[in-house]
């Protein structure tokens, strides 16, 4: 049976139980992340607890723990969970305001936050193939989300409601653009778009989530690559016209994009420089 972590305590998962008056559950009110792992190593802990961390502090939720706390709890729940789930393995933390006594929209005073972290099982670790890549079509739309995306909130009826647009126009995507026409991210991905040798992303704002994926892509692609890479705004012709697009996260890696809005993107085939990025994050991404 699934062990999981819920404050301070290890236990079986069946025996987890969270207050009904919890602030994440009765407001979303809290922060979490998802670490993949293969073979027991780690895909971007460090910055993965730093935006965590970050997250907390843009809360104002006040805790204790340090990314050495962390590292024991991640730890010990691959220790306890692989034999029986396999080796590869995604740590889900989330950390909520807490319990308080009333349901109360401003912060409670004198309330500890809940912290629960779990294992979940994730597919195999991408490789640089193109006959292997899991490959998406995505549909686009209007960015409708709140003005704080950046923050990694338990908060994420915007994004569902998002990705069930695309899934009920035969998607396994979205990509969003904002008020001006320029492309944010995904429901849950960063996005990638090439022209013509060029590597291009949205920049960091209110408006998208800092991937740790994303982090680690442009790092590598910087460090190990005479790619050229640029963070700038992006259209909604550049997206359609676009010679590959790559969608981002923990889970997926570099993922292409072969149709938008049931069009091909480039030759509608998994593209070359998609394969060079993959190489190159496959052999760094531990670094």
């Amino acid at each position: 049976m699934n062990t999981v972590f819920l404050n301070g305590q290890f236990m079986a998962a069946s025996e987890a139980k969270i207050s009904p008056m919890d602030r994440g559950f009765l407001f979303g009110d809290g922060i979490y992340e998802v670490i993949p792992s293969y073979h027991g190593r780690f895909v971007g802990f460090a910055p993965h607890i730093a935006r965590l961390h970050s997250g907390l502090k843009e809360l104002n939720i006040q805790h204790s723990m340090t990314e050495a706390d962390w590292t024991d709890i991640s730890n010990q729940l691959l220790a306890l969970n692989r034999p029986a789930m396999g080796d590869n393995l995604a740590v889900y933390i989330q950390v909520s305001r807490g319990t308080d006594s009333k349901r109360y929209h401003a912060f409670p005073t004198g309330v500890n936050p809940t912290i629960f972290a779990y294992t979940f099982v994730i597919g195999k670790e991408p490789m640089a193939d193109k006959s292997q890549a899991v490959t998406f079509n995505v549909v686009t739309g209007n960015d409708l989300r709140w003005q704080r995306c950046h923050i990694k909130s338990t908060s994420l009826l915007g994004n569902v409601l998002h990705y069930q647009q695309g899934v009920e126009q035969g998607a396994q995507e979205i990509l969003l653009f904002d008020r001006e026409g320029n492309l944010t991210e995904g429901a849950a991905v960063n996005v990638f778009v090439v022209k013509n040798g060029e590597i291009a992303t949205p920049p960091l704002s209110n408006k998208l989530l800092p991937g740790i994926t994303r982090l680690l892509l442009l790092r590598i692609l910087r460090q190990h690559s005479p790619l050229n890479v640029v963070e700038r705004e992006i259209s909604y012709a550049e997206v359609v016209a676009a010679d590959e697009i790559w969608i981002t996260s923990s889970s997926k890696e570099i993922a292409p994009v072969l149709q938008v809005n049931g069009k091909p993107v480039g030759d509608g085939k998994v593209g070359d420089i998609w394969l060079k990025a993959q190489q190159l994050f496959s052999t760094h991404k531990y670094d």
